[in-house]
Parts: structure tokens; C-alpha cells; sequence
């Protein structure tokens, strides 16, 4: 007997070894270092989670009962992936391009982005994932089971107890730690994908090495296997029985694309969507390899084992009956790695589902005002999560504890197979028909569930576990023909086929009759519209109208969600696309939908609608939208496409000539008003010279001078010809600059020098209100390299215009510098009231004032600056949202050579 101390070693060692793997994997990905982890076959492997403990354990035991038919398991696969790759390739770009997070997320998202049927899709989802979680936890505790066993060849008993309740234990941390570290669900979770990948060749190299075993080893070479099976006196029940073939075939299929595992190993961990092209032929190849030897094991251990024995466990049993302990160690391993990948995944993505459309639509409606007050949004939905991953693996340990762990492996997995599937008309209705309606989907994908639950679920636990032995045998209420097993009087059938059959066909029927006899509502048709033709028809109709809600609240709303750093990045990336300064775009509808997007990658396209619809006051769609989808016909709708976009690119040029229309009639007021100040503050010096010196002429006529009278009188002289030559010279300079021929004086100096000279030479002379500057010297040691006279030019106008425009009562300019690297920043915020935003990008101008036009001044100070800088190679800027008046200076820290 092997101890089962060193078995414990041996998980704990293996565990361990996929923590270092998970975390290797996170670290590269944060260091940017993701190549490898991007790489195709990486994508492939992570698909063999499909291959769980019942591919490895299960597959063995389903062909020593049942013969050949384990093949349908993998053939439904096999076919999807060959010859169903265009749906697949459809399927996938549709995730990513709507950043879908679950097949929940799918299902609510072509139908409307409906909240209820998101949670529906969850539920059906989480009761039908539970018996193939069980199925794991079983499959664990038999195979730790068959190594305490004294003699291999006697029936393994299932302890229930300690084994799946540490198992159980186990993969919730793991799943935590690495499922959920995270936020958005669209984020590949690179540590758990890459562990999936290893498990996936771990697994096969065992079942590799045991087959190789059992034909080499035990049977004598592939002829002599040959001659076993064609020997066994089990072939004769290996017949191949059409029908069920052909539904179990079905079956798989329609599991490999509705189980929520698979879709996020295949859609949402998805890096690059040619990696698909790889997977549609790699795939079948690994499942063509893991069930190679599944017959030959059968066979050998249905002739060396005594009867009784456990087909389930003949991966593990064989090599142990045959003293090859090493071996079954590697088998153990291998059944360990595809009981707990599954698990993981399978706890990720429901965890997801249950998070984004059970919790957060009723943490919403419980806060009614959730999306637009303070609080921390990630928090509730992290927890969420991390709570959710304990309830799945929960339900799974409480199905197996109740169903008693008895039933065969496979028995178990169908189950799951046929309660999933019941998405499957929903998911391709919706994919390929645009009529399909979310009544249509809600009755199909309930009437179909509740069918699978009666005839198969709740029987699979046993007479009077959950249904009573009465009901099952005679029907409720003794009516017959509503018997779990024989519904509707047809008796003879399988089980499984039964329910499968019954569930599936009043699912669909349910689906089109509701669909045809209901009318879709203004946004399933456009969400119908982008997914039918999402492969033919680029970009989308939109849903949102901008204008009914303040960006600041939207801001507040997307920290909460998707975090300070990345909120604010997002909202100045589309400001910046908008032509807008600052971080604040406009609340316009392209905006709101990429707004959507993102917010559905953290909490899924259902709930990210509601939130939004909870700010702006619902959803509107405008008339070009409904037309944009009215036909149904290819044709029609890239005409419609087509006229949409022209409208939007005629309403986007209508909108620059009215920005620019009032642009320049702003203009024209202020070069009038320019005009007017010019020939003002031309006139006033000249009249005072004249004025005083024709006094000083005059009184050189009649006597002698005043002393005391020539000096005041030769001083206002003085200081008028000084103010006519500074705006002379401000004409002249603004004029040299705008003609390129300024020469640029390039020398070293430090940051910190030069904001002295500008602070002492902007006070000297000003009769203003006292203004206290606020620096941070240590800061400002910063090198520069270019025209220090110009940029201290600059630096004395802004200076000079927060003591004359800062009103406050107790004046002050805060100078923060920045920088130390290829550029530096210098800004210069005053605590006034700042300059309103509709004269935001005038302050540049050349004709353009800032503040009251009676402080005084030609109106040039900011224009000479703004082309000081340009020569300079850098930008001077307003910074909105500070408070007061800000500027924001940014250059070059060493000018370029062109420059001098």
C-alpha cells in the first residue's frame, strides 16, 4: 500500500509548484514581459480544460461500459472546431469587441443588455456547473481512495468526508488569490491561464505514459492489444446505437460552447484572435492524443482486474496492480490536474456571472442612487467575487455529499451537459437571427431549464432525496404521463436522450413561437444589428444621447470602478480625441459608449447600462438609429450604415464650422475692441508728452523754471515715453515672433534662478496688491538648456497677470515645478476666480483680453508667450478645474541644436 503521507507530500509539492507557475506568470505579465504568455499554443492548451477528471478518469470507465461511445465526447468538439470555425470566429470577435465578460454577459448583451435574463442565464449556469464540480471533487477522493486501498484489485470505497472537503478547501484559495486579482473580467488572468496550460501537459504525458504501459508493457505491442480487444468478451456490447450517437455527439457540442469554462479559456482569456486559426486544428490534436489509449486501458483492465472493480479508476488501478507505483503517482497527478483546472476556471467565470448580474443589480436597486454617490464600487464587487468562488465550490462538495458520490463518472458530466445546453438556442438564435427577441430567449431558456431540472437534476439524487420515489414511479398526482423518466407517455427512451430531447426541443419551440409573436424593444434591435453583422458591418448604432449629465459625474463614477489612474487616463485619451485640453470630455453619446464599454469589462455590459441609465436618465435612441436597423436585409443595411455615417461625418463638419464660425466672431469683436484699446493706449502717452512738454516750453518763455515743477513734469514725460516704448516694443516683439525671425540666445542656467529674476523683476515697479508667491525651491534645481532671457519673459507675464487679475482678498500664485528627465513643467496656479470656460480658448489670441477690460493692458501679454514657446519647442497651456487662474508651462530641458 502506498502511505498516504507521501501522496499528501506529493499534491502539496504539485500545488506548490502551480503557485510558483501562476506567480511567475503575473510578474512577467506586470513587468510587460508577455510574449510568451501570449503565444497560441498557450491558448491551445488552456482549451484542454474541456478534458476534466472525466476525460481522464472517466472516459476509461465510460468505455468499459458502454464500448465506443466515449468517442461522442470528443467528437462534438472536434466538429465545432473544424467545421463550425466561422461561428467560432464570430463568437470571439463579439466578446472582444463588446468586451463581453461570460456567456451570461453574451446572452444579456445581444438581448437588450436585460438584467433578468442575465441573472437567469447565472442560475442555470451555477445549478448546472455543480453536478461537474461534484464530479471532480469525486473523482479526487476515489483516486486518493484507490491508493489506501490494501489490495488494488478490491472495490474502492468514496469517502466523502476529509478528502473532497480539503480538495474543496484547496482550489477556493487558489481560485482566490489568482481569479481574482483583477477587477476586469476582460484582463487576461495570466498566472491561472499559464497553470491551466501545465496541468494541460501533465495530463496528457500521464495518460500518455499509462497507455504506453499497458500496450508495451502488459499487452506486448500494438498487434497484441489488438488482438485483446478484438478478444474481450465485453466487444459484443460495444455496438454503436445511431440515435444516441448522433444526440451525445450533439451534446458535447453544444457543452464545448455554452459551459462557462469554455468560454473563458475561449473568449474572454482570448489574447489575439488569430490564435484561433491555431486552435481550430492543435485542439482536435490534443484530444485526438488524450483518448488514444482510453480503449486499450478498458481492455486490459477489465481482463486483469477481478469483476467489481471500478472502471472509473482503471488509470490509477492498473499500474498499481502491476507494482508500477512511480507510474501511478504520474497518473494520480495527471486525474489531480484536470479535476482542479477545471474547477478553477469553472469557479472564475461563475464567480464573474454571480457578481456582475446578481449582486450588483441589487446592490444598485438596495442604493437606488448607487452609480452616482460616494463609496468604493470595486470593493462590493471584489468581494463579491471572492465570495462567489467559495459558494461554487460549496454547491459542488454539498451536490456530491448528497448524491452519495456513487454514480459513474460520466453519468455525472452528462448531467451538467444537457442543464447547460439549454443556452445553446438563445446563444446562435441570437448570433444569426435578428428577429430574435429577450421574451423569446427568456421562455425558451426557462422552459427548457425547468425540464432539465425535473427529468434529470433532481432525479439524479436518488428516490426520495429530493423527489419523492412515489412521483418518479407513478408520476404527480398518479397522472403517468408526467413521470420524470417518461414524460408525456414516451417510455423506453434513456434517461439522458429524454431529457435532452423533451428539454431542447421546448426550449427552441418556446424561443421562435415568443420571438415571431413578440416585437423587440429599440435597443435589442440595435444590439441585434451589431451582433448578426458583426463580422460584415463595422462600428455600431448608438444608444445614448450626450448632454443630460456632467462629466464630473461620470468621473466620480469611473474611479470608483475602474480606479483613479485608469478613469482619468480614459476620460483625457477621449477629451483629447474631442480636441479638448484638460481631462473633462463631453458628455457626447460616442463618449457614453466607450464609457459603457470599459465599465462593462469590470462589471458586465448589463449592470454597466443600468449605472449609466441611473445618471443620464435612461436610454434614448434617435430616429437614424431605428432606420439604421428597420430592414433585415444585407443590403439595406449598409445603405443605412453608409447614409450614418455621412450624416455623422456632415454633423461633424457642421459642428467645426459653427465652432469656428463663433471663433471667429469672437475674433472680430475682440480686434475691434484691440483696435479701440490700441489707438488708446497710444493716444493717452503721446497726449501726456505733448501736453507736459508744451507746458515745460511755455514756461521757459515766461521765466525762469520751477525746479520742483520741471522735475515732476519731465517724470511723467519720462514714464509715458517708457509706457509707449514697452507697447511699441511688445507690437514689434509679437510681430518677430509670428514671422519666424526671432534668434534664439541658447545658455545653461537652473529652473530655480530664473523664477527669482522673474518674481523680483515682476514686482518692481507695480503698485498693485501685495501677492505672496508659493515655491518649492527644492524642486526647482532643475538644468536648463535654452533662451533664458525669452522663457523669463514668459515667466514675468504670468507672474505680472496673477497680481493684476487675482482678485482674492488675499492674493496668492502657487509655482510647482516638475520634471527632471527630457522635459519640465512648470505651473502657475493663483487662488482667484479663474477665467470662465468660454474664454478658455480665446486667452491666446492676439486680439483677445483676459479679466475686466478696465484693468488695462493691450491684450498681448499671452500671445507673445504662447509663440515664445513654440520657438522654444515647448507649449504653454490652461489648466482647467484648479481652482483660479493656471497656466501650465512644459519644454524641452536642452533646446534642440536647430534652435541656436
Amino acid at each position: 500500500m502506498v502511505s498516504l503521507n507521501l501522496l499528501a507530500v506529493i499534491c502539496f509539492g504539485y500545488v506548490a509548484f502551480l503557485f510558483a507557475v501562476a506567480f511567475a506568470a503575473e510578474r512577467a505579465a506586470a513587468a510587460g514581459r508577455t510574449a510568451w504568455l501570449r503565444s497560441p499554443w498557450v491558448y491551445t492548451l488552456s482549451l484542454s480544460i474541456y478534458c476534466t477528471a472525466w476525460t481522464f478518469y472517466g472516459a476509461v470507465g465510460y468505455a468499459a461500459r458502454s464500448g465506443l461511445e466515449f468517442l461522442t465526447i470528443y467528437l462534438g468538439p472536434t466538429l465545432v472546431m473544424v467545421g463550425w470555425w466561422w461561428g467560432l470566429n464570430k463568437l470571439v470577435h463579439i466578446g472582444r469587441t463588446q468586451r463581453i465578460t461570460s456567456i451570461a454577459d453574451l446572452i444579456s448583451s445581444r438581448y437588450g443588455k436585460s438584467s433578468l435574463l442575465a441573472a437567469g442565464v447565472t442560475v442555470l449556469a451555477v445549478v448546472g456547473t455543480t453536478p461537474y464540480i461534484a464530479l471532480q471533487l469525486q473523482s479526487v477522493t476515489l483516486s486518493v481512495a484507490a491508493f489506501a486501498q490494501p489490495d488494488p484489485a478490491q472495490p474502492v470505497p468514496a469517502d466523502p468526508s476529509a478528502t473532497a472537503v480539503w480538495v474543496a478547501v484547496g482550489l477556493a484559495i487558489f481560485t482566490v488569490i489568482f481569479g481574482t486579482r483583477n477587477l476586469d473580467a476582460n484582463e487576461r488572468h495570466h498566472g491561472v491561464v499559464m497553470a491551466i496550460a501545465v496541468e494541460a501537459v501533465v495530463k496528457l504525458f500521464a495518460l500518455l505514459a499509462v497507455g504506453v504501459f499497458v500496450v508495451w508493457g502488459i499487452a506486448g505491442g500494438a498487434g497484441a492489444i489488438v488482438e485483446r480487444i478484438q478478444a474481450s468478451p465485453e466487444l459484443s456490447a460495444w455496438r454503436i446505437d445511431g440515435a444516441r450517437w448522433a444526440g451525445l455527439t450533439f451534446l458535447a457540442a453544444a457543452a464545448f460552447l455554452c459551459l462557462p469554462r469554455m468560454f473563458q479559456v475561449m473568449v474572454v482569456e482570448l489574447e489575439d484572435e488569430r490564435h484561433l486559426r491555431t486552435a481550430s486544428w492543435a485542439f482536435p490534436l490534443y484530444v485526438f492524443l488524450i483518448s488514444l489509449f482510453v480503449v486499450p486501458i478498458a481492455v486490459v483492465g477489465l481482463e486483469a482486474l477481478p469483476a467489481g472493480a471500478n472502471p472509473d479508476l482503471f488509470v490509477l488501478t492498473v499500474p498499481l496492480a502491476f507494482g508500477q507505483e512511480g507510474l501511478a503517482f504520474l497518473a494520480f497527478l495527471g486525474g489531480f490536474s484536470a479535476a482542479t483546472s477545471m474547477v478553477i476556471v469553472a469557479a472564475i467565470a461563475l464567480s464573474t456571472m454571480v457578481s456582475n448580474h446578481i449582486v450588483m443589480p441589487i446592490w444598485l436597486r438596495l442604493t437606488r442612487r448607487g452609480a452616482s454617490v460616494s463609496g468604493d464600487v470595486r470593493h462590493v464587487v471584489m468581494l463579491a467575487r471572492r465570495l462567489s468562488i467559495a459558494g461554487v465550490v460549496f454547491l459542488g462538495y454539498l451536490y456530491y455529499r448528497l448524491s452519495g458520490g456513487g454514480a459513474a463518472l460520466a453519468a455525472i458530466g452528462l448531467i451538467a451537459f444537457a442543464g447547460i445546453a439549454q443556452v445553446l438556442p438563445a446563444m446562435i438564435g441570437g448570433l444569426f437571427w435578428r428577429g430574435a427577441t429577450r421574451n423569446g430567449a427568456m421562455a425558451g431558456i426557462a422552459g427548457g431549464f425547468a425540464l432539465w431540472l425535473y427529468t434529470l437534476f433532481l432525479p439524479s439524487f436518488g428516490p426520495d432525496v429530493v423527489l419523492p420515489a412515489a412521483l418518479m414511479a407513478e408520476g404527480p398526482f398518479g397522472i403517468g404521463w408526467l413521470r420524470p423518466y417518461a414524460l408525456f407517455g414516451i417510455e423506453g427512451l434513456d434517461p439522458l436522450i429524454h431529457s435532452v430531447l423533451w428539454s431542447l426541443s421546448i426550449n427552441t419551440v418556446l424561443f421562435l413561437a415568443v420571438s415571431l409573436a413578440s416585437f423587440p424593444e429599440p435597443l435589442e434591435r440595435l444590439q441585434g444589428a451589431q451582433f448578426v453583422s458583426a463580422l460584415g458591418t463595422p462600428g455600431g448604432a448608438r444608444s445614448w444621447q450626450g448632454g443630460a449629465v456632467q462629466t464630473e459625474d461620470l468621473m466620480v463614477m469611473a474611479q470608483r470602478i475602474l480606479g483613479p489612474s485608469e478613469a482619468q487616463a480614459l476620460f483625457r485619451r477621449e477629451a483629447a480625441r474631442q480636441g479638448l485640453g484638460g481631462y473633462l470630455p463631453e458628455a457626447s453619446p460616442e463618449f457614453l459608449e466607450v464609457l459603457e464599454r470599459e465599465l462593462s469589462g469590470s462589471v458586465g455590459a448589463a449592470t454597466a447600462h443600468a449605472m449609466l441609465a441611473q445618471m443620464v436618465g435612461g436610454m434614448q435612441v434617435s430616429v437614424q438609429d431605428l432606420l439604421a436597423v428597420a430592414d433585415e436585409t444585407a443590403q439595406i443595411m449598409e445603405y443605412s450604415a453608409r447614409l450614418e455615417a455621412q450624416q455623422e461625418e456632415l454633423t461633424r463638419t457642421a459642428r467645426q464650422l459653427r465652432e469656428a464660425n463663433e471663433k471667429l466672431t469672437r475674433l472680430s469683436v475682440q480686434k475691434d475692441a484691440f483696435l479701440s484699446q490700441i489707438s488708446h493706449e497710444l493716444r493717452t502717452p503721446m497726449t501726456s508728452i505733448r501736453a507736459f512738454s508744451e507746458i515745460l516750453r511755455e514756461m521757459g518763455k515766461d521765466g525762469p523754471f520751477d525746479p520742483d515743477d520741471q522735475a515732476r513734469y519731465a517724470s511723467i514725460i519720462h514714464d509715458e515715453a517708457i509706457r509707449l516704448t514697452r507697447l511699441l516694443d511688445d507690437l514689434l516683439d509679437l510681430s518677430v515672433l509670428e514671422n519666424g525671425q526671432v534668434s534664439l540666445n541658447i545658455r545653461e542656467g537652473t529652473l530655480s534662478d530664473l523664477i527669482d529674476h522673474a518674481v523680483a523683476t515682476a514686482a518692481a515697479g507695480e503698485d498693485g496688491p501685495d501677492l505672496r508667491i508659493r515655491r518649492d525651491r527644492g524642486a526647482e534645481r532643475l538644468p536648463l538648456v535654452t533662451d533664458l532671457d525669452r522663457l523669463s519673459q514668459v515667466f514675468i507675464n504670468l507672474i505680472a497677470n496673477a497680481r493684476k487679475y487675482c482678485l482674492s482678498e488675499a492674493p496668492q500664485l502657487t509655482i510647482r515645478a516638475g520634471g527632471g528627465g527630457a522635459w519640465i513643467t512648470v505651473d502657475f496656479i493663483d487662488n482667484g476666480q479663474g477665467i470662465p470656460r468660454e474664454q478658455q480658448d480665446m486667452i491666446f489670441e492676439k486680439f483677445a483680453r483676459i479679466g475686466d477690460q478696465e484693468a488695462g493692458g493691450a491684450g498681448l501679454g499671452l500671445a507673445i508667450c504662447r509663440e515664445i514657446m513654440a520657438r522654444l519647442g515647448g507649449t504653454i497651456a490652461y489648466l482647467p478645474g484648479q481652482g483660479g487662474a493656471a497656466f501650465r508651462v512644459r519644454l524641452p530641458a536642452r533646446a534642440a541644436l536647430a534652435a541656436q
